[in-house]
């Protein structure tokens, strides 16, 4: 499992988001998904921890603080939703 981080400031790097993480346990994995087109942060990350009860004391500490002049939002991250992929083909008769 991992958590979500939101809120974050665009300038955020992946160490500087590690050593917030590491004050509660290992962090294995941060994930800053960047947008498709510009290449620029997305404001949200992910950071997968070593365990359990890592991750929900990070949680229990860090949702709702100030870092970096923003509030942060952190929870449990949830499966991605399957929405179907997208650019499919439209049914001809649907033109009319």
């Amino acid at each position: 499992m991992s958590v979500y981080v939101g809120n974050l400031a665009y300038s955020v790097t992946h160490d500087e988001l590690s050593s917030v993480f590491a004050d509660y346990g290992t962090v294995k994995r941060v994930h800053l998904p960047t947008d498709r087109e510009t290449g620029r942060p997305r404001g949200f990350g992910f950071v997968e921890m070593s365990s359990d009860a890592e991750e929900d004391a990070a949680i229990e500490e860090l949702d709702g603080a100030e870092w970096m002049g923003r509030v942060l939002k952190v929870n449990k991250a949830r499966p991605r939703e399957k929405t179907g992929g997208g650019g499919g083909r439209r049914n001809t008769r649907d033109r009319f």
